[in-house]
């Protein structure tokens, strides 16, 4: 495959012979074979890539200008288009050419591919074998499921036996089971409230029979003190008594008699 650059060697438009240049330029760097084709000095030329380019890509007077680029017969585009594939990356893609190994735009391709199809492993693409294995081992992966799913149901009937089995602990923290029978699990849930309730009433009167004991004791220790709190007032007013007494006639004469004899 050969790329076709038409370019105007004459032309007296400087952006146009910037562009050609630009365009010749990149194409010697990435060493991509190529054979520019003079529209000014050749009228085949000329007529042949106003022929060729297609209509959506021509200007609005219908002539389009250099640099035009083709692979063989097919449009590749113009400078603009080339441009934009140049800052992209993706030169050859433009041309229509394979990348070359290692290089960027190989890199992404390879990217590309990997992000749509899965790595590639000698050759073939691993998701290929991934999706053979699985069928391959699909009927072996539907029995195991199976077997947990079995496995599963019978667990969870174990735990249901053992919870209908099992009764609420007492109030004292004795853990105890019995056989519940033909009882629902109803009648169960009834009987261990009823259990709770007496448990808590047995709690409650032992606390009002301790209050009352404390009551009773502070009681008897107030009576003594009250009693000897008594005794010292009765003491108190015989002294007052005493001290209230009137003196006879008798005592008050005899200091005075003392006093005479002296």
């Amino acid at each position: 495959m050969v790329i076709k650059v038409f370019l105007a060697s004459s032309s007296g438009s400087t952006a146009i012979k910037k562009k050609q240049q630009d365009v010749l330029g990149f194409l010697e760097a990435l060493k991509v074979d190529y054979a520019p084709l003079d529209i000014a000095c050749n009228e085949d030329n000329r007529m042949w890539m106003r022929e060729n380019v297609p209509v959506e890509k021509k200007p609005t007077n219908g002539i389009p200008l250099p640099p035009q680029i083709f692979n063989e017969e097919s449009y590749c585009g113009d400078y603009e288009t080339f441009f934009d594939a140049k800052e992209d990356n993706a030169v050859y893609a433009f041309l229509g050419l394979p990348p070359p190994p290692g290089s960027k735009e190989a890199k992404e391709a390879e990217k590309a591919f990997i992000l749509e199809n899965g790595p590639v492993k000698n050759g073939t693409v691993e998701n290929e074998t991934v999706e053979s294995e699985t069928v391959e081992n699909g009927t072996d992966d539907a029995e195991d499921e199976e077997n947990l799913e079995a496995e599963e149901v019978e667990e969870e009937n174990l735990d249901d036996d053992s919870l209908k089995r099992e009764v609420p602990m007492d109030f004292n923290g004795d853990e105890h089971t019995h056989e519940v029978g033909g009882e629902t699990g109803e009648e169960a849930a009834e009987e261990a409230a009823e259990e709770d309730a007496a448990t808590e009433e047995k709690v409650a009167k032992e606390e009002e029979e301790a209050v009352k004991d404390t009551e009773e004791a502070a009681e008897d220790t107030k009576a003594p003190v009250k009693q000897e709190e008594a005794q010292e007032e009765v003491e108190d007013d015989e002294a007052k008594g005493e001290d209230d007494q009137p003196v006879s006639e008798e005592e008050e004469e005899a200091p005075e008699q003392e006093e005479e004899d002296e």
